[in-house]
């Protein structure tokens, strides 16, 4: 080994040193569940309208398109998790790998989008629950189902998993039962079958938009597949993360392809996509499939397992967000009493933090009946932001690893990350030209970009002033 990567190896051993404390409570089932959880939500149940609203039939290739980039992501970042499972995950890959201030522009970044993401899967609580209680305004249940996350979430962690899994098992059984049901209905299994000509028969066939549609419900598509991380960001509290993070990666591109794919294409051929599309989302397609069905409690029982599976991604998203900020704050770049643990070694003041910025940000519904749009655009710009940042941290991962050193590999390297990165920025050209609603994504993500840039060299500049006097 020469000097060099002995200082580097030096270096991330300090990095791991610097985040320790963290009880190592979460099992392999349990960060199975997590994963899905983060990556099975509103995306899926209530996102899903808007891409079919732009695709059609189609959305089944904008899906795999997004599925595609989200695997190449996962692994990737599996690579760097086994070999340093610290609180930061790839924020702190970014330190390591990029250089500090990409460490910390990343790290801020992810945490605003998990607080404003959960802002918007409470918002989307909100429009479940107004299915049955129409009188009942939307930002009560938004803020009221923001308030219940962040309680579990000051648990000890293996209680947050607990909870987690089962919130997990209600809507995976939910999905499967869905897929079975619709399969036998298409198929004519139970009843007249229904066939495909919903997806192929209706005017314009199965790209109704062309592939300029097909193209645009790939944005929605990504933003369902955002929280797949969430599986390598509980590598510093998994009980052996070298055993559990690849198993539990495994089989995620089976599940991507059960739960997304499956699901989306009985959704197209149940119902006409003109019927289960829109660009303003006020009902789950799931819920208006069940409903157009006739059976009995079906929908409302539909309407429940989306707001479960809401309530699961809100879950894991305060999770991995208070775990950036207490990374952030180990790190220093933020107060150092974000880092301190509890006598359950939860960080408890990150997480009341993070939940604080959740409830305000789920007020916004307050405002507007399209803050679910708004908070997903803005969402959007950091997914895109972390996930290019993971792709080029681990291109720089690999001059310093071994293939035949890993644990996990990653098939392909380095063209699977070259056209992950391809795909991530001719999107994000997408959203900039998009006048919709999509530009709002970089209205909003350019100026934080500035701003979190500049309060880094503030730091910066404190932290050295600090040091000089000390």
């Amino acid at each position: 080994m020469t000097d060099g990567q002995g200082e580097m190896a030096m270096d991330e051993q300090a990095y791991m040193d610097r985040e320790a404390g963290l009880e190592r409570g979460l099992t392999k089932a349990q960060i199975i569940m997590i994963g899905l959880g983060g990556a099975i939500g509103t995306g899926l149940f209530m996102g899903s309208g808007i891409a079919i609203g732009y695709a059609g039939p189609g959305v089944l290739v904008s899906y795999a398109i997004a599925a595609l980039i989200a695997v190449i992501m996962v692994f990737s970042l599996s690579e760097m998790a086994v070999v340093h499972p610290t609180a930061g995950s790839f924020g702190t890959y970014a330190e390591i790998y990029l250089g500090p201030m990409m460490g910390f522009i990343v790290r801020y970044t992810y945490w605003i989008q998990q607080v404003l993401l959960i802002g918007s899967e409470a918002v989307a609580v909100g429009i479940y629950m107004s299915w049955w209680y129409p009188d009942t305004p939307v930002w009560m249940w938004a803020i009221g189902s923001a308030a219940v996350v962040v309680w579990v979430n000051t648990r000890a962690v293996h209680n947050f998993g607990s909870v987690e899994y089962w919130l997990t098992v209600i809507k995976v059984s939910a999905i499967v039962g869905f897929i079975m049901l619709g399969m036998s209905r298409i198929f004519g299994i139970v009843g007249e079958p229904i066939g495909l000509h919903n997806v192929t028969g209706l005017a314009g066939g199965f790209f109704p938009n062309g592939f300029s549609g097909v193209w645009m419900a790939v944005l929605m598509a990504l933003f369902s597949f955002m929280g797949l991380e969430f599986v390598v960001g509980t590598a510093s509290e998994a009980k052996d993360p070298k055993t559990a993070i690849p198993a539990a990666l495994r089989t995620m591109a089976a599940r991507l392809f059960l739960f997304y794919i499956l699901a989306l294409f009985i959704i197209v051929a149940f119902l006409p996509w003109t019927e289960s599309g829109a660009k303003v989302v006020t009902e789950s397609p799931f819920v208006k499939m069940f409903a157009s069905a006739g059976i009995p409690y079906a929908a409302g029982l539909m309407n429940f397992v989306v707001a479960t599976a809401a309530l699961s991604a809100m879950n894991t998203s305060i999770y991995m967000g208070s775990r950036m900020l207490f990374s952030l704050a180990r790190g220093g770049y933020a107060p150092r009493a974000l880092g301190e643990l509890n006598a359950q070694k939860v960080p408890m003041r990150a997480t009341l933090l993070t939940g604080v910025c959740i409830l305000a940000a789920a007020s916004v519904s307050i405002l507007t009946p399209l803050a679910y749009n708004y908070l997903f655009g803005i969402t959007l710009f950091g997914g895109l932001l972390v996930w290019s940042t993971i792709l080029v941290s681990h291109l720089r991962f690999r001059r310093q690893h071994k293939a035949a050193d890993l644990p996990v590999q990653m098939p392909f390297f380095p063209y699977a990350q070259l056209l992950g990165l391809a795909l991530l920025a001719a999107i994000a050209v997408t959203m900039a030209l998009d006048t919709d609603f999509w530009q709002t994504a970089v209205i909003a993500g350019v100026p934080w970009l500035i701003v979190v840039s500049m309060a880094y060299f503030v730091w910066r500049r404190v932290a050295a002033g600090s040091s000089a006097t000390s």
